[in-house]
């Protein structure tokens, strides 16, 4: 499966407008916002489980990273409640569910194939004056951002960006995103974007995109 794979375009995706389409597992829904493959595949989805539901137990040889929405999500390495980002690079493996429910914002094989730092954290706990680096390397920069009403956020983009709106509402380029809005910059790009009246908290990946390719299967 292609869904917005030419990474020289500007995207937007309203994820709360998308249908729910089933996965392989009882219980466990996604919307896609990009994919790259099949089953295995370069992807970026929202997923929910449904009370009790989970996946059988997997390794991921392209690494994972995931921010919990709502919900707890749960497995071997403990429970995650809403607002935890979650690093399992590749190689490692686990068995993935939630007893009450849970959504989450997933990446796969978008690792540097060589990274081997697992972790989880809080974002909200530890960003200072509204910021918090969450990971960084040679391949990327993830950063954790809350804006108020009004605020600009404006950087040059050499290796592109993407962002994800947890909760408030930004505008960008002349469009709206709302909580669930994800929108993807490509290379050389310039980010111009400004919070709503409420203000906007927004996860954001930077300089990854020109290692984007399809798995290695």
């Amino acid at each position: 499966m292609d869904l917005n794979t030419d990474f020289s375009k500007r995207v937007i995706v309203h994820s709360d407008q998308l249908e729910w389409s089933a996965s392989p597992m009882p219980g466990v829904d996604r919307r896609m916002l990009d994919r790259i493959g099949g089953e295995v595949a370069r992807a970026t989805s929202i997923v929910r489980y449904a009370p009790g539901s989970k996946f059988s137990p997997h390794t991921h040889t392209g690494g994972e990273e995931f921010i919990v929405l709502d919900g707890v999500f749960q497995d071997e390495h403990g429970d995650f409640p809403a607002g935890t980002y979650v690093r399992n690079p590749p190689t490692t493996s686990h068995t993935p569910g939630s007893d009450e429910g849970c959504t989450i914002f997933v990446k796969l094989w978008q690792f540097d194939m060589e990274d081997r730092t697992q972790f989880s954290v809080n974002m909200a706990e530890v960003a200072q004056s509204g910021v918090a680096v969450l990971h960084k390397d040679a391949f990327e920069t993830v950063t954790y951002h809350t804006l108020l009403p009004g605020a600009e956020l404006v950087r040059d983009l050499p290796g592109g960006a993407e962002i994800l709106v947890l909760d408030g509402s930004l505008s960008e380029g002349g469009d709206q995103l709302g909580k669930g809005g994800w929108l993807r910059l490509p290379e050389r790009a310039r980010l111009n974007a400004v919070a709503g009246a409420a203000g906007v908290t927004i996860w954001m990946k930077t300089g990854h995109l020109p290692h984007a390719k399809p798995p290695a299967v």
